[in-house]
């Protein structure tokens, strides 16, 4: 069977990680060790920054 290709740098997941606080278990436990809700969280979060910069683009 074949694995996903993710969407999400590994850079940037780190970063969204270590923005919410869970970067420790990520360390240490990889990503299998993250909560439901912090993986939701760090979706949620990534979303946030992509409408973010998508806004900016439109008002330049």
């Amino acid at each position: 069977m074949s694995r996903r290709r993710g969407i999400m740098s590994e850079q940037f997941k780190e970063e969204l990680a270590k923005e919410l606080g869970f970067y420790d278990v990520v360390k240490t436990e990889g990503w299998g060790g993250i909560r439901a809700k912090d993986a939701g969280n760090m979706v949620k979060r990534a979303i946030e920054l992509a409408e973010q910069h998508l806004a900016n683009q439109r008002n330049q």
